[in-house]
C-alpha cells in the first residue's frame, strides 16, 4: 500500500489563502508613468501555540510552518504580478486572533525560516518592512512596502490594505506577504541617497 503524503496545508493547519489585487489608473486626473499593480496574499492557518504559556519554545513550530508559508505566499504573489522580475518592492505582516499572544505573529514572520525565504523567493535584498497586531476577525492591517534591492528608494515607500472578513478566528493567525510591481502614482519628493543635510542648526527657523 502506498503511504499517503500530508499536504501543505494539512501539515501546517491552513484553512484559506485569500488573494488581493489592484492598479491605480489616473491619480490627480492624469495617468501614472508607471501604473504599478499591487496584491497581498493572506494565509489564515491555525495557532499552533494556542495555550502553551509565555515561556514555552516556538522555534520548532518556526521551522516548520514559516518555509512553507513562504512558498505557498510568494508563488501566489509571483503569478498576481506577472513574474518576479516586475516585482519592486515588496512587504510582510501577520494578525494573531484574540487567544493568542502578539509574540505568535512575529514568531512566524520575523526570523529567517519566513522573512529570508520570502527576499529570496522574491530576488530582493532589502529588509523586509512588517506591520503585525491581535485583533478580531476581520480586522484591516496596513502593510507597509519598500523596494526589494534599494530600500532608500523613497518612491516606493507605499503600503496595501490586507483584510480576511472571517479570520483570524480567536485559535488563528492570519499571514501575509505583499508586493507592488512599482512606485506610487507621480513620485516627486526626491530620493533619501540625494537629500539634503537637514538638521535644526541647517534650518533658518523650527517651529518650537
Amino acid at each position: 500500500m502506498q503511504e499517503r503524503k500530508e499536504r501543505p496545508d494539512e501539515s501546517i493547519g491552513l484553512r484559506k489563502l485569500v488573494l488581493y489585487r489592484d492598479v491605480v489608473l489616473t491619480e490627480a486626473g492624469e495617468t501614472p508613468a508607471q501604473p504599478a499593480w499591487r496584491a497581498s496574499v493572506a494565509a489564515v492557518i491555525r495557532n499552533p501555540w494556542l495555550g502553551t504559556g509565555p515561556s514555552a519554545g516556538l522555534s520548532a513550530e518556526q521551522g516548520h510552518i514559516a518555509p512553507v508559508l513562504a512558498k505557498l505566499l510568494t508563488d501566489r504573489l509571483i503569478a498576481a504580478l506577472g513574474g518576479v522580475d516586475e516585482i519592486e518592492s515588496f512587504g510582510k505582516a501577520a494578525i494573531v486572533g484574540t487567544a493568542g499572544e502578539i509574540e505568535h505573529a512575529g514568531a512566524l514572520i520575523h526570523t529567517p525560516y519566513f522573512g529570508n525565504l520570502v527576499r529570496e523567493f522574491l530576488q530582493g535584498e532589502s529588509i523586509i518592512c512588517f506591520a503585525d497586531t491581535r485583533a478580531e476577525a476581520g480586522e484591516t492591517l496596513i502593510v507597509p512596502l519598500w523596494h526589494k534591492t534599494h530600500a532608500a528608494t523613497r518612491s516606493h515607500y507605499q503600503t496595501i490594505s490586507a483584510r480576511v472578513p472571517d479570520a483570524p478566528r480567536a485559535d488563528e493567525i492570519v499571514v501575509i506577504a505583499a508586493a507592488s510591481t512599482g512606485p506610487r502614482p507621480h513620485p516627486r519628493i526626491g530620493d533619501r541617497m540625494s537629500d539634503p543635510v537637514v538638521t535644526t542648526q541647517s534650518l533658518e527657523a523650527v517651529p518650537s
